[in-house]
């Protein structure tokens, strides 16, 4: 990677009662000789948001400190900012004029409110301006965040990836990467490389909400379950499968649909608010989760073969997303590469893709910070 650098490790993490938010600081050792402009990225999804300061240097971001809050619990984006910049204000004495968000939803650059997806409150970029003073703010998709953040990971570097299949062509610099990831939501990024910045640049795609291809009749009646159950009336879409709710859904229909063995855990995940985490954790002691799992991981694999060959991706398939982090070791089982080898005509492509599971979670939030950097052409 043309950006390569060490994240910041964290040195101390506390809590906050005010908001209800954590404090997490990376390196804070000489921040007011080492660099000469601050800016703030912001991470912003339907489960959690990220707000961190980084000092650049080299045109290169190095995240100081980041605040994290439950996206759920907040009404607006305006009070944590104002929250950031005072903590920068009075602990460190930084001034800060720009800002970049990665946000979970359709950004259209020409609109100054931007409607989240998973999250009750939007982003009105005028009042964010005149409430917090900052003069310039750039709106991004989260997925492009995290396109930008992968300039800065290191592929020898175990804390930043897994490698799933590595690359056998090793002069792939200019070549297409395809970015996935399933959490809250669905997100995909195509990155393309850019010889001027020297960084791959990340292409915004509502790629989540394609048509799910169902190909046998159980998957027509999966589909049909998930659209009497939901109410909805239009195509089922692959964010309905491959999500969190999308592993709730999938376990409902095998529930109702087979007869499989009733555990105990049954009634601790109908009792739970975070459903999918509870099928994760018992999908190998409980059959209707095992299957859930097992189903969830060949449609993931479906949806990413069928991304690599829109974008032919031979640089490689990154999968970002909490479901990913948790759940590393599907990637690596039969269930999901032979899926994703099952191409007709085409195997040849898929075999050669490189596949990379993204480890480091601040991927989104480094990515806003470099994005602000190229966006506003900060070059000390």
């Amino acid at each position: 990677m043309v950006y390569s650098m060490v994240f910041g490790e964290k040195i101390n993490c506390d809590i906050m009662d005010k908001m209800n938010y954590f404090i997490k600081k990376y390196n804070e050792k000489n921040i007011d000789t080492d660099f000469s402009s601050y800016i703030i990225g912001a991470d912003i999804g339907g489960t959690y948001t990220s707000i961190g300061v980084a000092g650049i240097k080299n045109s290169k971001p190095y995240l100081l400190f980041s605040l994290e809050y439950k996206s759920q619990e907040l009404d607006s984006i305006i009070p944590a900012f104002l929250e950031t910049l005072s903590y920068a204000n009075e602990n460190y004495n930084i001034k800060i004029d720009s800002a970049c968000l990665g946000v979970a939803g359709v950004v259209d650059p020409n609109k100054d409110i931007i409607q989240l997806t998973n999250v009750k409150w939007d982003i009105n970029k005028s009042k964010l301006i005149s409430s917090t003073g900052l003069k310039n703010i750039e709106i991004i998709n989260d997925f492009q965040a995290v396109g930008y953040g992968l300039n800065l990971l290191d592929l020898s570097n175990e804390n930043h990836i897994l490698k799933i299949k590595d690359e056998k062509n090793k002069n792939i610099l200019s070549t297409t990467k395809a970015l996935i990831g399933a959490g809250t939501g669905l997100g995909k990024s195509i990155l393309i490389y850019d010889k001027n910045s020297k960084i791959y640049l990340p292409i915004p795609s509502e790629g989540g909400h394609e048509d799910f291809p169902a190909q046998d009749e159980f998957e027509m009646q999966l589909l049909d379950f998930i659209k009497k159950s939901n109410g909805i009336s239009q195509p089922i879409t692959y964010e309905e499968l491959l999500s969190g709710r999308g592993i709730y859904n999938i376990y409902l229909f095998i529930k109702n649909s087979q007869e499989l063995k009733t555990t105990k855990y049954a009634d601790e995940i109908e009792k739970s608010k975070d459903k999918a985490s509870l099928i994760s954790k018992y999908r190998l002691l409980d059959e209707t989760c095992k299957e859930t799992f097992r189903l969830f991981t060949r449609y993931y694999a479906r949806c990413a073969k069928n991304f690599v060959l829109d974008t032919m991706a031979l640089g490689g398939l990154y999968i970002a997303g909490g479901i990913a982090l948790k759940n590393k070791e599907i990637f690596q089982s039969k269930e999901f590469l032979n899926e994703f080898e099952n191409a007709y005509r085409r195997v040849d492509i898929v075999k050669k893709i490189p596949i990379y599971i993204i480890l480091e979670n601040n991927v989104g939030l480094y990515g806003a910070c470099l994005a602000a950097v190229h966006h506003f052409n900060i070059k000390n």
